[in-house]
């Protein structure tokens, strides 16, 4: 590995369990990054890792930061992280078929990761292309459009 990037980990209630499944198919990958979570994704993403890589797996060897949970401003606090660039990619496993009560948050979070053109997955086909990507392990630098122009014309009208 090249680059070690800022990747955030996000899971709806119903989602979690496809997410653990594949965070234990792709722990060794993950292992080489630092894991930004959301409050209960990130306990459950520390739970895999620690039962794939068995008890010689220490905290001190994975580099996960938790956040809130999402509902309690996790997904805000990561927002702020991606539009501070500290968020090199995403991956959400959002859940389509129910409504959630912060679904607002879901939704800015969401806009800010395309603002800033943070490469996203949003389901499992998605995270497989973004984690087995030459990219991923390099200095890759997305391209981030400036607004100021936009910003502007909003304000003078």
């Amino acid at each position: 590995m090249d680059v070690k990037k800022r990747v955030a980990l996000v899971a709806h209630d119903n989602m979690k369990r496809d997410l653990a499944e594949w965070v234990d198919w792709n722990w060794e990958k993950l292992l080489e990054h630092h894991l930004i979570c959301t409050g209960t994704t990130g306990k459950m993403v520390e739970k895999t890792l620690k039962d794939r890589r068995g008890s010689d797996l220490h905290t001190s060897e994975m580099d996960i930061t938790l956040l809130k949970s999402g509902p309690l401003g996790g997904d805000q606090q990561l927002g702020a992280m991606i539009a501070e660039g500290r968020v090199e990619a995403l991956i959400f496993f959002w859940d389509p078929m129910q409504a959630q009560p912060h679904d607002v948050d879901v939704k800015a979070l969401l806009r800010l990761a395309t603002l800033y053109n943070v490469p996203t997955a949003i389901n499992r086909s998605s995270a497989d292309f973004l984690i087995s990507s030459p990219l991923f392990g390099s200095d890759y630098c997305p391209v981030v459009k400036d607004y100021k122009s936009y910003i502007e014309r909003t304000l003078n009208q």
